[in-house]
């Protein structure tokens, strides 16, 4: 087996840093999500996928500042609009991955007490988790492309250094 490059250590530590902190927002987030989900299931009587709806709602807000303020601090802010409007196409579709679990085991298998509900809602987050990795680091927060003046002297982004891994691609480099 061939030994790594340093230049490819480097760029699957970016990814390990990357995807740990896209793992503490997301942690919380999820948190979030079954927090409001039991307490809207307790409180208001509403059915269990609407309950669901809301709580991932609310799990998409908060993720959205913990990932542009945190984990994806460092990445190009200079199409906001655009980026909202990804995020949001990207969460909805995640929140159908995510319900649509929910939905099949409630109403398809009846499984339908407190217990199978938090079970298929957290199974539902982490389908809907990978799904979320992917398309945010792809198309939501990408990276600034090499040489960009707003990279403020990365050197990960630096023209000067051709093989640094740059995370919107999805491998690292040769």
């Amino acid at each position: 087996m061939r030994p790594l490059r340093p230049a490819a250590t480097s760029g699957l530590a970016a990814l390990g840093r990357e995807f740990a902190k896209f793992g503490v927002v997301g942690g919380i987030g999820i948190v979030v999500n079954l927090a409001v989900f039991n307490l809207c299931r307790t409180v208001t009587g509403l059915p269990v996928v609407r309950c669901s709806v809301v709580a991932t709602l609310v799990a998409i807000a908060f993720n959205y500042l913990g990932l542009r303020h945190f984990a994806y601090r460092d990445r190009d802010r200079s199409r906001r609009s655009r980026q909202v409007a990804l995020f949001a196409a990207f969460s909805a579709i995640g929140l159908v991955i995510e319900n649509g679990v929910l939905y099949a085991a409630t109403y398809s298998f009846g499984w339908d007490t407190p217990f199978q509900n938090n079970l298929f809602k957290f199974l539902g987050i982490g389908a809907a988790t990978l799904f979320r990795f992917w398309s945010y680091r792809a198309w939501v927060f990408r990276a600034l492309a090499p040489g960009d003046p707003a990279s403020h002297g990365d050197p990960s982004n630096s023209t000067s250094n051709p093989a640094a891994y740059h995370p919107e691609t999805t491998a690292p480099p040769p």
